[in-house]
């Protein structure tokens, strides 16, 4: 994981540096940079309609050039980037923009009167009626209103004549449904046109006057020092200073979008002769867009990015006073472009990288959506309102910062070229899959050079050996063999519940097991393994687990162990705390045993480890220790038979025969009995 968000932090960065290249091409072509401010004076009258359309300010009544750069002037500077916008934005609209058509009452109500942050404008056809605004006219309609993220449905009363009569459209009209108030969880009011003219832009002045309307207006210095200086529920504010009737269209859509979160006014500097006032409070020139936050107040527009536009300025704004959602997308995209960098760097089979890319895909989706859960549910506690303050005002010194605005601009310019972005990444998990290959080459060619069939096959006998792994119940288990004997034997062990209700674990842990050599005092060391210092004996757990499910080859080390003699001690006796097998000594003296010449030989307990229980006799084999014979203890203290024990961990049984304690498990330490 941390593998992929370091690819995925070098990838940012060369998305970042890639967007500075193209700004020096830009500028060495033209010798001009985005931000750099454009002379309305200079633009054509066809240029400068195409920047009060995106803007959303009316120049129907201006037939002159002069009158229509003065209303450019007047609503903000103009910069070259936003030139460039519009202009793309004008081609863009020339392909179809589509339009709900409602199917009845409770579709309406989803859609429109459900919903709190956003503007809706719907043609309502009688029955057995034409429609107000003509098919053409409501396609330049639909276009007009759709880049200020206001949407447009039709409903037809022929599909639901009962709600039309319920309504009282009992005529062809137009409706629109604008939030009340300005909480986010306000009430919808729906607003019928009632003008005589159909045309485009006699309705487009109806809809902006009543959004419009939603913003507080200051119209005197007074009113504006009353409000500069008011503390209340909205601690972010949005100043629009500017000479003009009404703010434009996009600034008031943003009211509507940001309906509890930031509040927006507009002052109307139209007869404002004494400007000192204005600079009293900071803002040096008219227009100005403003935000006011409770660290200070910053101007927008003087850094990279910032446009006169609706996406330039509701990126600023989310990034300034984000809501969860938008954190949560943020954070689905960041897991999503992680995930994918899997498909690079993993190596080997095509299909292994598309099997390892939907595991990963689907691990991460589900980790991100169950972290988001309790964190929502953190978010509703009163305690954290402090925290979610100071969290937000942290975010904002970052957010004004010109690294944000690059940013910023950076992530415009890659959303309006998605093409660049995508051969971009895919460029850049190329090289990832370069490097990650010449780095694995070494390391395991032979998983590199797999095909499909290979990695498939691999697939599923690792399924196979999942599914079906050894039952404990089955002492004598089939061999591999028995597969392609018997077809019918998978039936057979499917019907079987202790296939799935127990889990597979691997018996890598049975070479880290404690082994050594059970000896008596008075006895030499003849064959069998080396011996260390502690007298434990080389040949751990983990050589024998490899055969542990072949009885004859354990028989046979047996014997070896045993020296070859293979006779059994006649007694034995066993000395451990709690419930075991065999008898207990007697306290404070030595454990022995008779040997076949009947002699008594003491156990030399020293080269036990810590922690094992004393015993003479393995509970698996029901035998006695013979002298010289490879032992081996669980993490639970007792002691068996090396082979015996391995036989019995390799079958599935991971525990201990004595305890049931886990095999695996290391248990806590207990103080090391007294040495007799």
């Amino acid at each position: 994981m941390w593998l992929k968000l370091f690819f995925l932090l070098l990838y940012f960065l060369v998305l970042f540096v890639l967007a500075r290249f193209f700004e020096a091409i830009v500028w060495y072509e033209t010798g001009i940079f985005a931000t750099q401010l454009v002379d309305p004076v200079t633009l054509s009258f066809k240029k400068l309609k195409t920047i009060l359309e995106c803007r959303g300010l009316g120049y129907s009544g201006l037939p002159e050039k002069k009158d229509v750069r003065e209303l450019v002037e007047k609503s903000g500077d103009l910069m070259k980037g936003e030139l460039y916008s519009a202009l793309k934005n004008e081609e863009e609209q020339a392909e179809t923009v589509s339009s709900t058509t409602f199917s009845g009452e409770m579709h309406f109500y989803e859609l429109v009167e459900d919903t709190k942050d956003g503007i809706w404008l719907v043609q309502v056809i009688a029955k057995d009626r034409n429609p107000l605004v003509s098919k053409a006219n409501w396609g330049k309609m639909v276009k007009k209103v759709s880049q200020f993220g206001i949407r447009t449905g039709t409903f037809n009363c022929s599909s639901d004549s009962r709600y039309c009569r319920k309504r009282g459209w009992l005529k062809s009209t137009l409706i629109m449904s604008v939030p009340q108030t300005n909480t986010s969880k306000g009430r919808v009011m729906l607003k019928e046109y009632d003008g005589s003219r159909v045309e485009t832009e006699h309705i487009f002045k109806w809809m902006t006057a009543h959004v419009a309307s939603r913003i507080k207006t200051l119209s005197t210095p007074r009113q504006l020092e009353q409000e500069w200086h008011a503390s209340d529920r909205h601690p972010v504010k949005m100043f629009l200073f500017a000479e003009l009737a009404q703010p434009p269209a996009f600034f008031s859509a943003l009211s509507v979008k940001f309906t509890g979160r930031i509040e927006f006014i507009f002052v109307d500097a139209r007869g404002w002769g004494d400007e000192s006032r204005l600079k009293d409070i900071g803002v040096s020139q008219v227009p100005s867009y403003i935000l006011k936050t409770p660290e200070g107040i910053y101007r927008y527009g003087n850094s990279t990015g910032e446009f006169i536009s609706l996406h330039a300025m509701d990126t600023f704004l989310r990034s300034v006073q984000p809501e969860v959602n938008d954190l949560f997308v943020l954070s689905l995209v960041m897991v999503n472009l992680m995930a994918w960098m899997d498909l690079f760097i993993t190596q080997g089979a095509t299909v292994k990288r598309f099997v390892v890319l939907i595991s990963t895909l689907g691990t991460y989706n589900s980790l991100l959506i169950i972290s988001w859960l309790p964190i929502l549910g953190f978010l509703q506690l009163p305690y954290l309102d402090s925290f979610y303050e100071y969290s937000l005002k942290l975010l904002r010194y970052a957010d004004t910062t010109a690294l944000a605005s690059w940013v910023r601009a950076d992530w415009t310019f890659y959303s309006s070229h998605p093409a660049l972005f995508l051969s971009t990444y895919l460029g850049h998990g190329l090289l990832v899959d370069y490097f990650e290959k010449k780095r694995r080459r070494n390391n395991n060619e032979d998983e590199i050079n797999a095909n499909n069939l290979e990695w498939l096959s691999s697939l599923w006998d690792w399924y196979t050996s999942y599914l079906i792994h050894p039952i404990a119940s089955f002492h004598n288990f089939p061999n591999e063999s028995d597969w392609d004997d018997d077809p019918d034997f998978l039936l057979e062990r499917l019907a079987f519940p202790d296939l799935w209700l127990h889990p597979l674990i691997p018996t890598d842990y049975i070479k880290s097991l404690s082994t050594w050599c059970f000896r008596r005092h008075g006895s030499g060391w003849e064959g069998g393994g080396e011996e260390d210092g502690d007298g434990r004996h080389d040949g751990g757990g983990g050589d024998e687990a490899e055969d542990g499910s072949r009885s004859g080859e354990q028989e046979e080390q047996s014997d070896h162990d045993h020296g070859g003699d293979g006779e059994a001690p006649q007694s034995c006796t066993c000395e451990r705390r709690g419930s075991g097998s065999g008898t207990r000594a007697e306290e404070g003296s030595g454990s022995g045993t008779c040997d076949s010449s009947g002699e008594a030989q003491e156990v030399d307990w020293s080269c036990w480890p810590a922690g094992m229980l004393r015993c003479t006799e393995c509970v698996v084999c029901l035998e006695n220790f013979a002298d010289r014979c490879v032992v081996m203890g669980l993490p639970c203290g007792h002691v068996f038979h090396q082979h015996c024990i391995v036989v019995w961990l390799a079958a599935g049984r991971h525990c201990c025969p004595v305890c049931r304690w886990p095999s695996y498990k290391k248990k806590p330490d207990r103080p090391r009995e007294q040495q007799t």
